[in-house]
């Protein structure tokens, strides 16, 4: 899940709301949606593929 933030940067949240916080994860920040679209399907082929 990508947000876009107030500083113009995006923001790859996990997909599950982290039970211990009751918020999503932060799993990283990038200056374009491009590069955080390609960290998110890096993501996901390391939990399948780990």
């Amino acid at each position: 899940m990508i947000r876009k933030l107030s500083s113009g940067q995006y923001r790859l949240y996990s997909r599950k709301i982290n039970p211990k916080t009751g918020k999503r994860r932060n799993l990283g920040t990038f200056k374009t949606r491009a590069a955080a679209e390609k960290h998110e399907r890096e993501v996901q082929y390391f939990k399948r593929h780990a």
